[in-house]
């Protein structure tokens, strides 16, 4: 009963927080404006460096908020915000449409990098020990160190929550999840409502990051 508690106490936070509309823009349009974006996000958002996002099947909402974010500086990256800065608001509303329309790719099964604690490096049961950790802490949390679980905002298989904009996170690459996490921990990316990624991911271990990491990026 706690741990349902729990999340649904955070869900409900982050819902009446994030809970903002955003116009749709043009698919179409959108198409166009993204090339720049090609170099680092790919063609159709699906990324071929794993730690640069996919960007393809994520919320508009969510895609314009964190535009937007760069652009008026609440969320920094050196190349990022200087190219928020010269977009408009269609601009971001088109782009955003583009790559919520399209299908995000699959991932291959992560390769790790053995940790103390883990078994040897490189092998299947490394990888599916941490994945099976990761599905846990998604669905559950760790109500020990007070980890609140991931499905409250972002979905049961990772499909996140347009209206509210919490992002997708199914198929995204485990690197950048890794990253991503790992700022929130640290207080390096901030901008979230209430700094509520900071306050779940500083309770977070390494491995903890790293396996519910490997988790999502197999969500399909």
């Amino acid at each position: 009963m706690k741990k349902k508690l729990q999340v649904l106490s955070i869900s409900l936070a982050l819902t009446s927080a994030a809970s903002i509309l955003h116009a749709e823009g043009n698919i179409n349009a959108g198409k166009q404006k993204a090339t720049s974006c090609a170099g680092c996000h790919g063609e159709d958002g699906n990324s071929m460096v794993a730690t640069f996002p996919k960007l393809a099947h994520q919320h508009s909402s969510y895609l314009q908020q964190q535009l937007h974010a760069f652009k008026d500086g609440t969320r920094s990256d050196p190349m990022m915000s200087a190219i928020a800065m010269t977009l408009a608001d269609e601009d971001i509303q088109d782009i955003s449409a583009y790559y919520a329309a399209q299908k995000v790719s699959e991932n291959s099964l992560p390769v790790s990098v053995a940790d103390e604690d883990e078994k040897p490096a490189g092998t299947n049961d490394a990888v599916q020990s941490l994945i099976t950790q990761g599905s846990n802490l998604y669905r559950n949390g760790n109500l020990q160190s007070a980890v609140s679980a991931c499905i409250a905002c972002h979905g049961p298989f990772g499909e996140g929550n347009k209206p509210a904009s919490f992002p997708a996170l199914k198929s995204q690459h485990a690197d950048y999840l890794i990253k991503a996490l790992t700022d929130f921990k640290s207080g390096a990316r901030s901008n979230n409502p209430e700094n509520i990624m900071h306050m779940i991911a500083k309770k977070m271990s390494d491995q903890e990051i790293k396996a519910v990491s490997y988790r999502i990026s197999m969500m399909k």
